[in-house]
């Protein structure tokens, strides 16, 4: 765990920008990284960097060759980083808008009929592209159900609903409500194993900061990230594809290279970011791993980060140093159980006598960031189905420590307690 290194956890703290402070309201402890990590400081500096820069890409000056040098090494990191042996990566307006060029390009130009795949757990990112464009092309959309009492979908479970016909399937790497990550691997294996031929789309936009990207061994055909939930800034979505989905008919310039999938100049600044990201997780590897080899740098980075956020969401559920975790607290109910192997960095649960609105508010005032999700369009489709009307969402990340949540887990024994 990062936090049993001495020193170690105070110098990854150290790299982000705004780690204890809010710039507007001061102290508090952040767990609201699900609706958007904190910033790398070196990606604030990076961003302030090539915002000042006038030169354009494709130009045939030191300075445009540099520019295109940049983004260059930032593909060639992401490869290792993402474990994509080939493909291609490319920057775009968000995470969703890319999913849903992702979806709308395979649905297209997949052949007529069949249907598409998706579950009823994904974030509408996914689920909204796929259905809209399964209605526009006059196909049936199937939704996988999950389970209420995992918060999660299975491999079996897809393989109970893909058939041969299926042409565009969509996967939910990790809920940003239930806070489960899915086993995107096997969930594949499943759809190629009666439709070898789909189009598998992944939305990776939860998962990204909470564990190892492995694109090689998931077969699939895009995958999407937004950047600021994986330490770098708002304004633009990373996505991979395929080489099969890059050669599909897209929209592109006329008479411009035929595989290119970034429409107008897109912002140096961003890919340079993506080279922090990279460059941040080395570091950190190289605390747990003396390897040469970046990727097994990486991994290490990986191990370390979801080691150290399953201790702090054991310390939410059972609690730590004598303060009673949630399990012990009457009157709350948590999302997906206890003993739920799943879990990556993120609790949601209701005080049963409180609104949660309310409990989210008493959490501000006791300078601690939380989330209220509602049962609308964003959570409804997991919220509604178990009779809630909305949930708190804790959400960490490897920079939050043992006394944030010592700090978490007070408050909420005095909000529970003043409710009762």
């Amino acid at each position: 765990m990062i936090e049993e290194q001495p020193g170690l956890l105070a110098q990854v703290r150290d790299k982000f920008a705004h780690v204890d402070s809010c710039p507007f309201t001061g102290p508090r402890v952040f767990f609201e990284n699900a609706g958007g990590a904190l910033t790398l400081k070196s990606t604030v500096e990076t961003s302030a960097k090539f915002a000042a820069i006038p030169d354009n890409q494709g130009r045939d000056n030191p300075a445009s060759h540099a520019l295109m040098a940049i983004i260059k090494k930032a593909k060639d990191q992401s490869h290792v980083l993402f474990n994509a042996p080939d493909g291609q990566f490319f920057v775009g307006e968000s995470g969703t808008e890319l999913l849903f060029r992702m979806v709308r390009t395979a649905v297209m130009a997949a052949p007529e009929g069949g249907v598409v795949l998706g579950s009823s757990v994904e974030h509408p990112a996914s689920r909204s592209a796929a259905q809209h464009w399964a209605k526009a092309t006059n196909r049936p959309y199937i939704s996988v159900p999950h389970n209420r009492e995992t918060g999660a979908v299975e491999a079996a479970d897809y393989a109970a609903h893909v058939t041969p016909d299926t042409r565009v399937a969509t996967i939910l790497h990790t809920s940003p409500v239930t806070g489960m990550g899915m086993n995107v691997a096997a969930i594949s294996a499943a759809i190629r194993a009666v439709a070898p031929e789909c189009f598998i789309i992944v939305d990776g936009i939860q998962h990204a900061a909470h564990g190892a990207l492995n694109l090689a061994s998931y077969q699939v055909d895009g995958y999407a990230i937004s950047p600021y939930k994986m330490f770098s800034r708002h304004g633009f979505g990373y996505g991979w594809i395929s080489d099969r989905l890059s050669k599909l008919d897209h929209e592109t310039l006329l008479n411009g290279p035929e595989e290119n999938w970034e429409l107008g100049t897109r912002d140096t600044g961003a890919y340079a970011t993506i080279s922090d990201i990279v460059d941040y997780l080395d570091w950190l590897g190289c605390q747990f791993s003396d390897s040469g080899d970046l990727r097994v740098r990486l991994e290490a980075a990986s191990r370390a980060i979801q080691h150290h956020e399953k201790a702090l969401t054991d310390a939410i559920l059972y609690g730590s140093d004598n303060l009673p975790g949630i399990r012990d607290i009457d009157g709350i109910e948590v999302i997906g159980g206890y003993e739920n192997p799943r879990r990556e960095g993120l609790v949601a649960l209701r005080v049963t006598a409180q609104a949660s609105s309310d409990v989210v508010a008493a959490l501000n005032s006791a300078g601690i960031r939380t989330h209220t999700r509602k049962a609308d369009h964003y959570s409804g489709n997991i919220l509604s189905p178990m009779g809630w009307s909305d949930c708190i969402r804790i959400s960490l990340c490897h920079y939050n420590s043992k006394s944030e949540i010592r700090q978490l887990l007070s408050a909420l024994k005095e909000i529970t307690e003043t409710a009762n």
